[in-house]
């Protein structure tokens, strides 16, 4: 994790439990050390919920049931190596499908007191986003929120005229398919001998699934920040499979942008995003 990332040391369950009460029936002791369960969603989401509210001061946060829960520590990573890439302080950023969550824009606003701008296309994750936003009061002159009506844009519809965004941000959709998000959950379950294969399988097909995956999806999305490059200082996305990046550099390379990767390790994961300008 990034030096900067405040969850790198081991959770303190007590001031957890403290922040939200609903948790405690949850933990567990393995080994003589306290944790949950992490393929119970109900464990996961107060975790996460506690979290935010012990560290960052983001106040009654929920997702609708059948959303993606995002983890806390990895989603405040990429935005720490962000302001590594930017350098900046008066920073105003744009994420690309922001989600019921509004994670990015949050976190932001909270750590770095940046200004940023959510995007979201999915309308009852745009509400939930919205309603987020008004249980924190004290970061709403920080946040904008976007429903993006064309699916098939990404920063057409988001980014006026004459506005300049330091930086824009990504979680792409993973999957290819509803058929392969289902399969791959099933062998992650089977492999972690799992009893329930479907309990903590969460996401709407707009956060998990798009036409073509992930390699299509940023694909077109470097192919659309051509038409904004003098609004934006940094394009980013993360990037789930390492063997998608030869053809990201290859077109990146094509269009003459300047690129780099950051890598980022949670525990036993390894992940990156890659950062290009023109």
């Amino acid at each position: 994790m990034h030096d900067n990332n405040i969850h790198k040391e081991n959770y303190n369950f007590k001031t957890l439990v403290k922040s939200v009460p609903e948790l405690q029936p949850h933990l567990k002791s393995i080994t003589g050390k306290t944790t949950i369960d992490f393929n119970d969603a109900s464990a996961v989401f107060l975790l996460n919920k506690a979290l935010l509210l012990s560290h960052y001061d983001i106040r009654d946060w929920s997702i609708p049931e059948n959303y993606l829960c995002p983890p806390i520590p990895g989603r405040v990573d990429y935005i720490h190596h962000l302001k590594d890439l930017i350098n900046k302080n008066d920073v105003k950023g744009l994420d690309i499908g922001t989600g019921a969550s509004l994670i990015y824009p949050l976190l932001s606003a909270s750590v770095y007191d940046w200004e940023m701008t959510g995007v979201e296309v999915d309308e009852t994750a745009f509400k939930k986003a919205k309603e987020n936003l008004s249980h924190n009061p004290h970061l709403a002159s920080k946040i904008n929120i976007i429903h993006q009506k064309d699916r098939g844009n990404i920063f057409k519809g988001a980014i006026a005229e004459e506005e300049f965004y330091e930086f824009t941000m990504c979680n792409p959709p993973f999957y290819a398919s509803e058929e392969d998000a289902v399969k791959a959950n099933r062998i992650k379950n089977q492999n972690l001998k799992a009893r329930n294969l479907t309990r903590n399988f969460a996401g709407v097909s707009t956060e998990l699934w798009c036409n073509g995956g992930e390699a299509l999806f940023i694909k077109r999305m470097i192919k659309e920040s051509v038409d904004f490059k003098t609004q934006v200082g940094w394009f980013t996305t993360l990037v789930s499979r390492s063997e998608h990046l030869p053809k990201i550099y290859k077109q990146l390379d094509k269009l003459k942008a300047t690129h780099k990767t950051v890598a980022m390790e949670l525990g036993n994961k390894k992940t990156r995003f890659v950062g290009w300008r023109f």
